[in-house]
C-alpha cells in the first residue's frame, strides 16, 4: 500500500512539473512575441522571433534540468558509496544507527533493533540508503528523462503563443494572442493547484497576473524601441 501511495505521489509530481514547464513555455514565448509585436507588424519577423524563443527556451530548460538532476544523481551516488564504506568498516555501529532512526519514527527500542537487524540481513545498503538518504541504490534519478520532459513540456506551452502570433491576421494578432495566453495560464494555474491539492483561484489569479504583467512590459518595451 505504501509503495502504491509513493508511486502515485511521484506520478503526480511529474505531472505537476510538466504543467509548470508548459506554463513557463507560455509566459516566456508570449513575452517574446508580444514584445516584438510592439515594435513591428512584420509577420516573418514575428515568426522568426517566436520560433527562436521557443527553441532557445526549450533547450535552456532541458539543459538546466539535465545539469541540476545530474548534480543530484552524483550527490546520491557519493552518499551511497559513503554508506558502503561505513557498512564495511563498522557494521554493528550502522545497525545501531538504523535502529535509532526507527526509534525516532515511533518504534520501541526492542522492535526498532529487531527491524534494523532483519532489514540489514536482507540488504544492508538498501535499508540504510532508504532510511537515511531516501534513495534506492539501484534506481538513481535519470537526468536525460528530466531534460527531455522539461523540453517537451516547455515546447507544448510555447506552441500556443507562437501559433497565435503567426497565424492570426495583423489587426487582431496581439489582442487574440493576449486573450489565448491568459486563458491558457488560467488553465495551467487551475490544473497545478488541483494536482497539489491547493485552492484554485489564488493559483489562477497569480498565473494570469504574471502573464499579463509580462506581456504588458515586453509590449511597452518593444513599442518604445
Amino acid at each position: 500500500m505504501e509503495q502504491a501511495v509513493n508511486g502515485m505521489s511521484q506520478k503526480l509530481n511529474v505531472l505537476r512539473a510538466g504543467v509548470l514547464g508548459a506554463n513557463d513555455g507560455i509566459v516566456s514565448t508570449a513575452g517574446i512575441v508580444i514584445g516584438v509585436a510592439g515594435a513591428t507588424t512584420n509577420t516573418m519577423t514575428l515568426v522568426i522571433s517566436g520560433l527562436a524563443g521557443l527553441v532557445a527556451g526549450a533547450l535552456s530548460m532541458g539543459g538546466g534540468e539535465y545539469v541540476s538532476v545530474s548534480t543530484q544523481k552524483d550527490t546520491e551516488k557519493a552518499a551511497v558509496e559513503l554508506e558502503k564504506a561505513e557498512l564495511r568498516d563498522d557494521y554493528e555501529g550502522e545497525v545501531n544507527e538504523l535502529a535509532k532512526i526507527y526509534e525516532k519514527n515511533g518504534l520501541s527500542e526492542e522492535l526498532a533493533r529487531k527491524v534494523a537487524v532483519e532489514l540489514m540481513n536482507k540488504d544492508a545498503l538498501k535499508a540504510h540508503a532508504a532510511a537515511e538518504l531516501g534513495v534506492n541504490p539501484g534506481d538513481f534519478v535519470n537526468p536525460w528523462h528530466a531534460a527531455f520532459s522539461s523540453m517537451i513540456s516547455f515546447t507544448i506551452g510555447a506552441i500556443l503563443p507562437f501559433l497565435c502570433i503567426a497565424l492570426i491576421p495583423g489587426s487582431m494578432r496581439v489582442l487574440f494572442t493576449v486573450i489565448a495566453v491568459l486563458f491558457a495560464l488560467g488553465l495551467t494555474g487551475y490544473i497545478s493547484a488541483k494536482l497539489g491539492g491547493a485552492p484554485a483561484w489564488p493559483a489562477i489569479l497569480r498565473n494570469v497576473l504574471v502573464g499579463a504583467l509580462t506581456m504588458t512590459i515586453t509590449y511597452t518595451v518593444g513599442h518604445l524601441i
